[in-house]
């Protein structure tokens, strides 16, 4: 197996510290952690909430689209979407039009979760320490990140598989 191509860009010695994986590691596991005590009274863990979210936002969605627009795969969702079915927070049904497609909708409790749950994005925006401008600027600079490292990513993948059938 033969390693990558180097990059193009320029060769820089950073410490642990100044690692941008690590910052970004690091923000997560505290935005989690944020995140899981104050979902604790909701019963719901992170990845449920984000589920609920979307749902709340975009209404009967397939499981396919959730997990494309939450970037989780359908070994991690499936499970996730059966446990919030067992609590009684949404329904899993078959699209008449397509029978392969899932469909998941909120139950009339998780409409009503909606309300309870209001204060969970303001607690978390406070809990940053950043003023709202900040947080969207922030957000959009991620995002940015993402599809920029999901790019290079795709094109190293492809000069890998170029260069190993030669």
């Amino acid at each position: 197996m033969t390693s990558p191509p180097p990059s193009a860009g320029p060769s820089v010695d950073l410490g642990l510290d100044q690692q941008l994986c690590l910052a970004l590691y690091t923000a997560s596991r505290a935005m989690t952690g944020r995140y899981r005590w104050t979902l604790a009274g909701l019963g719901l863990t992170y990845p449920q909430y984000l589920v609920m979210v979307l749902l709340w936002e975009d209404g009967p969605s397939s499981v396919s689209a959730i997990g494309q627009r939450l970037s989780l795969d359908s070994s991690t969702l499936s499970p996730l979407l059966k446990r919030l079915q067992a609590t009684g927070l949404v329904t899993r049904t078959r699209a008449t039009t397509d029978e392969r497609l899932m469909i998941i909708d909120l139950t009339d409790r998780g409409r009503a979760m909606q309300e309870e749950a209001s204060h969970v994005a303001g607690e978390i925006c406070a809990s940053t320490g950043l003023e709202m401008p900040d947080q969207l600027e922030l957000t959009e600079a991620l995002r940015t990140l993402a599809v920029q490292l999901d790019a290079a990513t795709r094109r190293a993948s492809t000069t890998h598989s170029e260069s190993s059938a030669i």
